[in-house]
């Protein structure tokens, strides 16, 4: 039996984005994909980079928050529009983010708005990690660590500086002695990388 799914509460860009889940979830439509992300890299990328206040981090969880949204895309349903949950994701993904650097320095009250024109606020959660957390967050690392030891020597090298030793671009590129334009292309290749072996994986992260 089809399952009938109500989307007449949609707006014809809602509407449209639901029809490319589809496409993306049950025929693999890559073309589905790039659609979806041309449709929202910018006005995600601005979101985050008025979160973040720095244009390298807010470049590195667009890319991140997309990899999350579509390996997640088969659990959306249209009870409300693509844009929101996905903003949703972005923002929840970048508050992750800036506690961990001890970044969170942005007014709790602070709304944004999504793909929709709608006005959505932060959600932030108790801070407190408890022993089990704890244990969780440092079997992730460890994870991480096993995976990015797959890849090639130099993305290897560049992941483990930005993301482990969490240096900026422009530090790697003096480091490495290499033209900034290439540390970040060849990072956004180590990423895609990343986010291939992490598919592929039996574990999730």
């Amino acid at each position: 039996m089809e399952v009938v799914v109500a989307t007449a509460h949609l707006t014809d860009k809602a509407l449209r984005d639901y029809k490319l889940v589809q496409l993306a979830v049950n025929n693999c439509d890559q073309k589905a994909y790039a659609e979806l992300l041309n449709n929202y890299k910018d006005s995600i990328y601005f979101m985050l980079l008025k979160m973040t206040n720095n244009s390298d981090d807010a470049d590195d969880l667009a890319i991140e928050a997309f990899g999350k949204a579509f390996k997640k895309l088969h659990q959306y349903t249209p009870d409300y529009a693509f844009s929101t949950w996905l903003f949703k994701i972005a923002s929840n993904n970048c508050i992750d983010f800036m506690r961990k650097k001890k970044k969170l320095t942005f007014s709790m009250d602070k709304s944004f708005e999504d793909g929709e024109g709608k006005e959505m606020s932060y959600n932030i959660a108790d801070q407190v990690l408890n022993p089990e957390d704890k244990f969780i967050r440092k079997q992730k690392v460890k994870l991480m660590r096993e995976i990015v030891e797959k890849l090639k020597p130099r993305y290897r090298t560049l992941v483990d500086m930005r993301y482990f030793q969490e240096l900026s671009y422009e530090e790697i590129a003096v480091q490495l002695s290499l033209p900034l334009g290439t540390v970040k292309a060849q990072l956004f290749r180590a990423r895609e990388f990343l986010y291939n072996i992490l598919k592929d994986s039996q574990e999730a992260i």
